[in-house]
């Protein structure tokens, strides 16, 4: 029995047929999908959020392409960032990013990443203080703070670094300045950063097509999908789930099974068991917390809107944290060539004032919104429609690693039960590794021994053959994530936090740091006045002749001042790693000096 339709239960029914178990799936909604629906409207066809179709693992990318076939669209990806009224290319462009944030601005974004290297946030217990460190709090708080509060709405101060480092594991500063300027030149998928992949596959009709397509297959192979049908219960004794109670509109009945995938929220999955368990895993289930989702889908009677697939709008004057632009992720999901679809991307809690806002009033919003952000005029939006999605992404609080542990060590004790998917999980996964964690699940119940929860966002996946099992396709296996996702011991912590503090910096890497740094920026702030005529910027770095000989704010002096910035800031670099060793070293002595005082001092006492 599978509990869900969404890209894990299907995935794992469509698995199974294959193997010649006969799979039962049952869903409460009316469609397929989960968050990967697509919903129509007037001939219109718009996602719950975009989903790019991008994987590292084969047998995911093997079995879209099997479904899909011609229908399997290879897009290019567009997206920008809207900040302040100002837009800015994601994966970042250099100079892009210069101009719009101002001179003055990129420098301190700059400094501040320095400041990140050199004076670490430690130990990275939050999101603020991960991205920071990889990026600099500045510019943490210009691109990355407002967004990721719209989409939680929580602080970014409480929601927990494992997130990050699952979502946007590789990604750095350094990373987004090297795709920027170099391109992003890898020699396969498996070394891509996902944050900055450029181009994607998507099926004609989104990606609810994929999962309709599925089902069809699924229920003419044998299996069985049942729609509106609800699992209410999972009654259970010993080691084994043994029945589920399905109810529909016109009955409920009790059904028996050898083994239960489940892709249900763990929290209701804990609510459902009978007898129910013990009350601090029942309060370990209720401490596991979801964020809500709505679109709100506009038709703009204008043939382009904008560009891009995606737009992030981080302003905090509007409630809509994102802009999706259908007709460019697939032209076949609009009807009509000369209009457009916007999605606004709204996020909640269910239940709260937003959520409970009625259809034309958050169609109102968005039509004020969009309209106030300067994307489109209030009279070119002819219709919308509302689309609410609960329980869409798990929240990974500072608390949820310690609820989801004392779940799963009770639901360990069953064998027969496979959690899968992400909210059956409770891992924010992308709709491949939902796949790939019902693949594995498969494999389990067909006598394997998968380690399911290894499945992590960046974890590298791969396919073996064994000489002992010829017969046999491929047998999936996934290493653990490169991130930890549980705390670390708190004597490890120590020792961590003590070899971080009182690590020896290496001059000749400070040497190269600080002079790459101080010779781009002369350069680029040159290159800047050259460009716009600026005459205070101009006469500001004129003073620079000063010291520079032959230095001009000119073409050519902007390359001389590459020169003059490398070459000085490598000695800046270097006497500033030599004064850091030394006074680490001095301190190092005076504390080993008092140790050794401490040690002569007990000793005597202990004569």
């Amino acid at each position: 029995m599978i509990i869900g339709a969404g890209p894990a239960g299907l995935t794992a029914a469509y698995k199974l047929l294959g193997s010649g178990v006969h799979p039962i799936v049952f869903e409460k909604d009316d469609v397929v999908g989960g968050i990967s629906r697509t919903v129509r409207y007037k001939g219109y066809k718009f996602d719950i959020g975009g989903h790019r179709f991008f994987t590292k693992v084969k047998v995911v990318e093997d079995m879209w392409h099997e479904v899909m076939r011609d229908d399997f669209l290879l897009r290019s990806r567009s997206s920008r960032i809207l900040y302040r009224g100002k837009y800015f290319h994601y994966p970042m462009r250099p100079m892009n990013a210069v101009f719009g944030l101002g001179l003055g601005n990129s420098v301190l974004v700059i400094l501040s990443y320095l400041k990140s290297l050199v004076f670490p946030v430690w130990p990275e217990r939050t999101f603020q203080d991960w991205v920071s460190n990889r990026f600099g709090r500045r510019l943490f708080n210009i691109f990355f703070k407002t967004y990721t509060e719209k989409v939680w709405g929580i602080p970014c101060t409480s929601i927990s670094a494992d997130w990050a480092a699952q979502r946007i594991q590789g990604f750095s500063l350094k990373t987004t300045l090297k795709n920027a300027l170099v391109g992003n030149q890898v020699a396969s998928k498996r070394d891509v950063v996902k944050t900055l992949i450029g181009s994607f596959h998507y099926p004609r009709y989104g990606p609810g097509m994929m999962w309709e397509r599925v089902m069809s297959l699924v229920q003419e192979r044998g299996g069985e999908v049942h729609l509106k049908s609800d699992v209410t219960k999972l009654y259970w004794s010993g080691n084994k789930i043994r029945a589920a109670e399905v109810s529909n509109a016109e009955s409920s009945q009790r059904i028996e099974g050898d083994h239960f995938i489940s892709t249900m929220p763990v929290r209701e999955l804990i609510e459902k068991l009978d007898p129910p368990p013990p009350e601090e895993v029942q309060e370990a289930g209720r401490g596991l917390k979801y964020r809500d989702f709505l679109t709100v889908a506009l038709i703009i009677d204008r043939a382009d809107v904008f560009s891009d697939n995606w737009i992030y709008v981080h302003d905090e004057t509007v409630k809509v944290g994102r802009l999706q632009n259908f007709k460019n992720w697939s032209p076949d999901m609009v009807p009509d060539p000369g209009k457009t679809c916007i999605g606004l991307e709204y996020f909640c809690f269910e239940g709260d004032n937003l959520w409970e806002t009625g259809d034309e009033q958050l169609i109102e919003l968005a039509s004020v919104e969009l309209e106030k952000l300067g994307i489109v005029r209030r009279e070119e939006i002819e219709d919308g429609a509302v689309v609410r999605m609960p329980k869409a992404y798990p929240v990974y609080d500072h608390y949820y690693v310690d609820h989801l542990a004392r779940v799963r060590e009770f639901l360990d004790r069953f064998d027969n039960i496979h959690l899968v998917g992400r909210n059956g999980m409770h891992r924010y996964n992308n709709q491949d590794h939902s796949m790939l964690s019902a693949m594995l699940a498969c494999e389990n119940i067909l006598g394997a021994n998968h380690d399911v929860w290894s499945i992590n966002e960046e974890g590298e996946y791969h396919e073996e053959t064994t000489r002992a099992e010829s017969q046999r396709a491929k047998e999936i296996t996934a290493v653990n994530a490169s991130q930890p996702q549980v705390p670390v011991p708190d004597w490890d912590l120590v020792d961590a936090v003590l070899l971080r503090v009182l690590a020896r910096m290496d001059k000749a890497s400070m040497a190269g740091a600080i002079g790459t740094v101080c010779g781009s920026l002369l350069f680029l702030m040159t290159l800047v006045a050259v460009l716009h005529a600026d005459p205070f910027l101009s006469s500001t770095l004129g003073l620079l002749n000063e010291f520079f000989f032959g230095y001009t704010v000119t073409a050519s002096g902007a390359v001389l001042g590459l020169v003059y910035g490398s070459i000085w800031g490598s000695i800046v670099g270097w006497m500033f790693a030599y004064v850091h060793n030394l006074c680490l070293g001095l301190y190092s002595r005076f504390i080993l000096r008092k140790v050794r005082r401490n040690i002569v001092r007990d000793l005597l006492e202990y004569i």
